[in-house]
């Protein structure tokens, strides 16, 4: 790659762009390694390969394996079949031809996928208005389950268990699980499994989620594949584009689901307890870096609509609103 290449990867305004925080968050680089230029470099390089300009070359950067420790580098391979960002320069041209030719692997992908796939078979009898509620509760309920195991295996995958079981070294590692997708996912299960009442509108993240996920591994295993090619090709290359719209349709629903359970209060389905937990949930997803920008966006709009009306016609909620303000911004 020639100077004004090298210069245009670097130039390139990475923290505007929302695909990169998307792409680094699902990077599970150990935290010691995250501060070096060299392992910053090499995945700014990847990053504009693969989303600005694919004909890039990498000369003139580091190279992946032997500038990158090799924890890091299989780290990546793990998260980039995840995320749906690998590394082109560093697969062979054939890479999706291989891919479509070896034996179904039971390894860590195929595990997620297969998982994924049977939550969004089974969550279609949820939201199915031809289903009996009865059915359709118990579809949700297996939805809710599904997801749970997915993001407890990612997790563990990725993260492991803590070294030992003293209460520091589990707090650390709760620390550092703690603003990941999959752990908020697992939260977002638990608050919702032993709930009375079903919500059909919560499994639209679920679905969004698995969607996205099994998309993604279909394009990056069976790209080649005639099957693929003839059904499957124009809707996973339409989720793929549409990943920012995917995700704030998620953060509406997820955020609508919030003001939902405040209505339930007021109802015999009323549970104080999950709802807390819900608007926690809801607040760390406002502050994690891979949902902060689309719930930040989200709940801007929101703020820009209702505040003058409160302010103009109910000032008598300034005072319990500005209270739950300084809470939120903690």
């Amino acid at each position: 790659m020639n100077v004004t290449g090298i210069e245009a990867v670097e130039a390139y305004d990475y923290e505007s762009d929302p695909r990169w925080m998307d792409y680094w968050s699902n990077l599970n680089i150990p935290a010691h390694m995250a501060s070096r230029s060299d392992i910053d470099r090499v995945y700014k390089f990847m990053f504009y390969q693969r989303y600005v300009d694919p004909n890039v070359m990498r000369a003139g950067f580091p190279s992946r394996h032997s500038d990158i420790p090799e924890s890091s580098v299989s780290s990546q391979q793990t998260t980039s079949r995840n995320s749906g960002v690998g590394d082109s320069t560093a697969s062979q041209p054939d890479q999706g031809a291989t891919a479509a030719r070896v034996p179904f692997r039971f390894d860590f992908e195929t595990i997620q996928f297969t998982i994924n796939a049977w939550v969004l078979v089974v969550s279609l009898f949820g939201i199915l208005p031809v289903v009996s509620s009865k059915f359709a509760n118990k579809a949700c309920r297996l939805t809710l389950l599904g997801t749970a195991c997915s993001s407890l295996h990612s997790l563990c995958t990725r993260y492991g268990k803590p070294r030992t079981w003293d209460i520091r070294f589990v707090y650390a590692w709760i620390l550092s699980i703690i603003r990941t997708k999959d752990f908020m996912y697992f939260l977002y299960c638990l608050v919702f499994t032993p709930f009375k009442m079903s919500f059909k509108v919560s499994m639209v993240p679920l679905i969004c989620r698995a969607l996205v996920y099994d998309t993604k591994f279909l394009r990056y295993n069976f790209s080649n594949s005639s099957l693929y090619r003839k059904y499957l090709s124009k809707g996973c290359v339409w989720v793929d584009a549409n990943t920012n719209t995917i995700g704030f349709l998620t953060s509406n629903v997820e955020i609508a689901i919030g003001f939902l359970l405040v209505l339930t209060l007021f109802t015999w389905l009323r549970n104080v307890v999950l709802t807390l937990m819900y608007w926690h949930l809801l607040k760390l997803m406002y502050h994690a870096p891979p949902t902060a920008m689309y719930h930040q966006i989200v709940w801007a709009k929101i703020s820009r609509i209702v505040l003058p009306y409160v302010y103009r016609y109910v000032p008598f909620l300034k005072t319990p609103l500005s209270v739950f303000l300084h809470w939120w911004f903690i």
